[in-house]
């Protein structure tokens, strides 16, 4: 659902975390804050209530100028993995441009985790976005945990969808960045395809993508 003004060359873009409570939406999106260009990023908003750590929303918006002009903000959300916000889940998702899914890598939280997705689907399904046309990334957070799923299962189960599939710690830092760029390559593809952004915008997709990084990782 692109928010693309051409008269003003603006485009809005939203880019949605999703997955079960507890999964490490909300870690992945500090880790992110605090990886990527301060002078860039807007301010991290968040609730912590004592029911789910994310009841609304995290908003993260960046900001990039195309040599044509053209003015790209990409908004980064959040949403509650508990079932009952599932109204505000739905809320959040409508208009979303691309999807990342946060799992949970545990064997315990398998189950959970298939339940969340299906639950995606579903909200997509309401809100009128497409599971096969939105562009959409699969992350396996907790990878620093014990008791795992092992990655070359993961990987046997969701690479035949033709998704990108990586691994995390949210906690640790090191994956989220990773998923970060591969949704925006994900997300910037899809849209080159409808408003060819290369050829009449002089977008370029790595300048775009290294200029919401920071030069300088941690």
């Amino acid at each position: 659902m692109i928010e693309f003004d051409e008269a003003q060359k603006r485009l809005v873009l939203k880019l949605v975390y999703y997955g079960p409570a507890l999964s490490g939406k909300t870690s992945n999106l500090l880790c992110l804050h605090d990886t990527l260009q301060q002078d860039g990023r807007g301010e991290l908003m968040m609730l912590d209530t004592t029911e789910d750590r994310t009841i609304y929303f995290d908003l993260l918006p960046f900001f990039y100028v195309a040599p044509s002009g053209l003015k790209i903000k990409l908004k980064v959300y959040t949403v509650p993995g508990q079932i009952r916000h599932d109204a505000t889940r739905k809320a959040v998702l409508q208009r979303a441009d691309g999807v990342v899914f946060i799992a949970d890598s545990q064997i315990s939280q398998q189950a959970v985790n298939a339940e969340s997705f299906a639950n995606l689907e579903q909200n997509m399904a309401l809100v009128g976005l497409d599971l096969e046309k939105l562009p959409l990334v699969i992350q396996f957070n907790k990878r620093d945990l014990a008791e795992l799923v092992t990655e070359e299962e993961l990987r046997a189960i969701w690479e035949p969808t033709g998704l990108p599939v990586l691994m995390a710690s949210a906690l640790q830092g090191w994956g989220v960045l990773e998923t970060f760029q591969t949704a925006v390559k994900v997300l910037f593809d899809s849209l080159d395809k409808k408003l060819q952004l290369r050829e009449r915008f002089q977008v370029d997709r790595d300048d775009f993508v290294a200029t919401l990084i920071k030069a300088e990782k941690r």
